[in-house]
């Protein structure tokens, strides 16, 4: 691997020359002065005093030479519709949305909140706002009222737009109910809401005053032509909510032109993708993943990109692979969850399908275990890349990087760091650098790369508390996981240092959970654990000390006590934190200072040994949590 190896030392021994080189591969309105200003660490800006705009390079850069070209594919199994746009029929349409939202009054600067199901006004929204120089924050599509609310009063969006709902399996999920008590719970609400009519909520009501109806707005601005708004580099592009080991989610800020050099280039040595051809991502438009590599980056790369709503396994599990056949893909992004379910599936429905212009398939989300890697190469018969990266980096820290050069893929691990990072395994003990095959924090040296978060939204001191907070005298980045590097210099990723659980992909801090428990009115203490699952790499379980134990006093009432604490989940943050599992206890481990020992509790529910039990205050705790397991993984 000389080849990588020399281009990863150039991009931090020649930090400022190399990136300077990738920014031509996007447009600038303005020459930038500098390519790096790190006068203020950990405060990094890139390409500084230079002039660009997102949906610019995504579209109307492209319009001269591939106009007619497939920008967009959407693609609903849901609902049977399929339909493409051109460069040049997204440019018209991103236009019409972009004087939607103006007429608003949002414009540079100003915020809009996007909660949407995976259709394609959803990618409209997106490119508008950056044409506008207005700050985007998605919302993941089903996230609960309570988890709504607060990202409306920390971003204080000027227009929020939804829809009525979202499908899943074929069933409805009305967004109407959610959004009505978000904003009714919000103490800064969004002064308008523009509402897509997808027909699934037959009791829709827009409210007078406040609420517009998508498709009669775009018709009253339908033949408008909006100009692009050129950003200083190091304006903010969008806010990504991510969840933290406090309750409340912290607000990835990423910048403008950095976000745009580092996709680029990500899309051109990484993914190996060229102009001209097709990118699957199987993601959410409400996760970075989708940010990243099913608007920005293909189509700033000149590529069509898919945008896909639907289950991976209907009508049938081939129909990842009818797509990526029926569209001529040729880089396809998906995540170890989704891998573990397809593997549970007939095999044939691998190789029911042409995939012939299917290079590569790339996994991220949570860790890859060796045995799913292995199955899913073996049976597609294409390189499957393991790679890692977070919400906070906005594209990966550690992959092979076939693009420079194509290095032996070993299963179970996402290969080596990528240009730009400056990584480090560090001993949590003393910040001291692990040798090969020592469990140690994944961390980086600032300043991080270009794409990279530059702050936490509205707070610069947690950002640097929370990140750089670590090593008591180093300042690095670190990534809050675990990993090591064997001899041959691959990582491998071990799983979270913190109270993060990582279930299919999405990042839960797990007192946001136990918040949500505890506002069951008979939750008296609570403590959530991340306990491994074999389909989607972890699962939240939580066990409760209850107020009133009468209610506990028979078998079915314990089930209707679980079920209500489980709907209270439910409604606080969605059905995506909802726990596997309520075990009831009478009290829960602690040190004799007090501390919750998490850690603990998560060794007994997967009925590992839970090590020096020194400092915990009352052992009895310890057989109520074996009694709740029967001391082994729930």
């Amino acid at each position: 691997m000389g080849a990588y190896r020399d281009f990863h030392a150039r991009s931090i021994e020649q930090r400022e020359a190399f990136w300077a080189e990738q920014a031509e591969l996007v447009d600038w309105h303005r020459p930038f002065d500098r390519v790096l200003d790190y006068s203020r660490p950990p405060f990094a800006k890139w390409f500084v005093g230079g002039r660009t705009n997102l949906c610019h390079n995504a579209v109307d850069r492209h319009l001269a030479a591939r106009g007619g070209q497939k920008a967009l594919v959407y693609i609903s199994t849901e609902t049977g519709a399929e339909r493409a746009w051109t460069f040049r029929e997204l440019h018209a349409e991103v236009n019409r949305c972009a004087a939607m939202i103006r007429s608003l009054g949002a414009g540079h600067g100003e915020r809009v909140l996007i909660y949407m199901p995976m259709i394609p006004e959803a990618v409209f929204a997106m490119l508008a706002c950056a044409r506008l120089g207005a700050i985007h924050s998605v919302v993941f599509g089903g996230f609960a009222a309570a988890s709504l609310a607060a990202r409306i009063d920390d971003a204080r969006p000027r227009v929020m737009i939804t829809a009525d709902g979202g499908l899943r399996g074929g069933r409805p999920i009305l967004y109407r109910p959610m959004y009505e008590e978000a904003i009714r719970l919000a103490k800064a609400p969004p002064q308008k809401v523009v509402v897509c009519n997808r027909g699934l909520d037959p009791e829709l009501s827009l409210v007078g005053g406040r609420d517009l109806d998508y498709e009669t707005l775009r018709a009253a601005h339908a033949s408008e032509a909006v100009p692009v708004e050129w950003l200083e580099s190091s304006e903010p592009s969008y806010i990504l909510y991510t969840s933290g080991t406090t309750g409340r989610p912290k607000g990835v800020q990423r910048d403008t032109g950095g976000h745009a050099v580092a996709l680029a280039a990500s899309m051109k040595y990484i993914y190996a993708g060229n102009p001209g051809e097709t990118m699957f991502t199987t993601s959410d438009i409400g996760w970075v993943v989708g940010h990243s590599y099913i608007v920005y980056g293909p189509l700033i790369r000149g590529m069509t990109t898919i945008l896909y709503e639907g289950l991976p396994i209907r009508p049938d599990a081939g129909i990842w692979w009818k797509i990526v056949a029926e569209n001529r893909v040729s880089v396809m992004f998906s995540s170890p969850t989704a891998a573990r379910v397809l593997k549970k599936q007939d095999p044939a429905f691998l190789r029911k399908y042409d995939i012939g212009s299917l290079r590569h398939l790339f996994l991220a989300g949570e860790p890859l275990d060796e045995p799913t890697h292995r199955w899913f190469a073996e049976q597609l018969g294409k390189p499957v890349i393991d790679h890692y990266w977070q919400t906070e980096t906005g594209w990966p820290i550690l992959s092979s990087v076939p693009g420079v050069e194509a290095t032996r893929v070993k299963f179970g691990s996402p290969s080596f760091p990528v240009y730009g990072y400056d990584l480090k395994l560090l001993r949590e003990a003393d910040a001291g650098e692990a040798g090969p095959d020592e469990k140690a924090v994944v961390a980086i040296v600032p300043p991080l790369p270009p794409g990279c978060m530059t702050t936490v939204w509205g707070d610069d001191e947690r950002f640097v508390k929370t990140y750089f907070g670590t090593f008591r005298d180093r300042q690095v980045y670190s990534t809050f996981d675990w990993g090591i590097r064997d001899r041959d210099g691959y990582h491998y990723i071990l799983g979270r240092t913190d109270d993060v659980i990582n279930v299919a992909g999405h990042r839960l801090g797990t007192r946001e959970i136990e918040e949500a428990v505890q506002a069951h009115a008979n939750i008296a203490e609570v403590a959530v654990v991340g306990v491994a699952d074999a389909v989607k790499g972890q699962l939240p379980l939580a066990f409760a000390v209850v107020k009133d134990p009468a209610r506990l006093a028979t078998e079915e009432g314990r089930l209707a006590e679980e079920k209500a604490v489980l709907d209270t989940v439910d409604r606080q943050l969605g059905a995506i934190a909802r726990p596997a599992r309520v075990h009831f206890v009478n009290v829960l481990p602690k040190t004799r200072s007090g501390k919750l020992l998490r850690r603990l509790i998560q060794a007994l529910a997967e009925g590992r040994d839970p090590g020096d039990l020194t400092t915990i205050e009352d052992p009895a705790a310890l057989e109520q949590i074996r009694g709740a397991v029967g001391g082994k993984p729930d």
